[in-house]
């Protein structure tokens, strides 16, 4: 059988961020553990038993939210169901204030080979405005914490142009992020997302959000260290050390297959995606009583894979192949200077990365 991407989806965390739209939830008690179970009975039932995992990713939420146990459990019942390919990435998210040695050490010994750290700043006073529960030293101790349990591969997450962030402190969060040497980068701009305490306190004009020129200069000097770091961007972004760069992730940009399992899980597999109810409460009662999981199904047509080839294949720096688009099109892009062509493949130009969005718009 083929290999696939695996996901699963853990949807607790300790508090719900301000500028988070994931499926995630501020639960504890009795609908904790109904959901791991939830989870590892509908991962059990997987319609792809069998099918080798390529990678194994963990998400959220926050998976290392979960006890030791409830996670391993979870994670050993994924590894019966989609044996790992010899070499398969297998990674977990991880909030730096909900981690300790000892967790990171079972899930290093259970198989996990990969830690996505959610640092999002380096400054406690971002931290607090984010609603994060770690204090910027957690960062360095959770990382050292994931060395020592013997993690070769982890990565962190920052995000820039923040309320109140001045050019300088993001210049302090980058020199903090390449001291400590990880071995990969995820560098995002803050966006505001519909539903969110932080869209709902922008309506207001409650957040002093740097300009759209501070967040271009931004993104600009974040490449240019980057590089300057040994680090190779590979999507918009998205930077790693040689052979680090996030092969489930890539996956996703190539139009692959996935599972995914948990609340509010997404999958695609063969030509079709769904989505698992969302709520944990309602998630675990359809497990319970044996009801239909996915409250959302789509059939991919062609036009609509073709769609999606292009929306992804922007954002990575190899680029596309260019096949069944019109030629005056991507000639009016390269003239305004945000494609190139370097065949077989169109890439967006350094300054076109800026308009990825409207490229897509204009090549569709």
């Amino acid at each position: 059988m083929p290999p696939l991407a695996v996901y699963v989806h853990i949807p607790f965390c300790p508090s719900k961020c301000g500028y988070c739209d994931f499926n995630s939830y501020a639960m504890q008690g009795d609908i904790v553990e109904r959901t791991v179970e939830a989870i590892c009975q509908e991962i059990d039932s997987s319609p792809w038993r069998g099918r080798p995992a390529k990678t194994i990713f963990f998400g959220g939420g926050t998976p290392t939210y979960l006890d030791e146990s409830q996670l391993i459990r979870i994670f050993e019942k994924t590894l019966e169901v989609h044996p790992p390919l010899p070499d398969a990435e297998i990674t977990s998210e991880a909030n730096p204030g909900t981690v300790d040695a000892a967790k990171f050490q079972a899930m290093r010994q259970a198989g996990f080979n990969r830690i996505s750290l959610g640092a999002q700043s380096f400054l406690d006073s971002d931290l607090l405005a984010l609603d994060r529960i770690h204090k910027a030293g957690d960062i360095e101790k959770a990382i050292n914490a994931a060395r020592q349990a013997g993690f070769d591969n982890v990565n962190i997450d920052l995000m820039f142009a923040l309320p109140n962030q001045s050019l300088f402190a993001w210049r302090k969060n980058l020199d903090r992020a390449f001291a400590l040497e990880t071995d990969h980068l995820s560098l995002y701009c803050l966006t505001i997302e519909p539903n969110t305490a932080f869209y709902k306190k922008n309506l207001k004009s409650e957040l002093n959000l740097p300009d759209d020129e501070a967040q271009v200069t931004m993104y600009e000097e974040t490449c240019d260290r980057a590089a300057k770091h040994g680090f190779q961007q590979y999507e918009i972004s998205n930077f790693a050390k040689p052979t680090r760069a996030c092969r489930h992730n890539l996956c996703y940009w190539f139009g692959e297959e996935y599972a995914g399992y948990g609340p509010g899980a997404v999958g695609r597999v063969e030509t079709t995606r769904y989505t698992n109810l969302k709520h944990p409460e309602r998630y675990a009662q359809a497990i319970e009583a044996n009801e239909p999981l996915p409250f959302e199904r789509e059939h991919l047509t062609e036009d609509t894979l073709r769609t999606e080839r292009i929306m992804l294949g922007l954002r990575l720096n190899e680029g596309f192949s260019p096949e069944a688009i019109d030629p005056s099109k991507i000639a009016k892009m390269i003239e305004r200077g945000w494609l190139q062509n370097e065949p077989p493949k169109i890439k967006l130009t350094q300054e076109g990365r800026h308009f990825c969005t409207e490229v897509a718009l204009e090549l569709l």
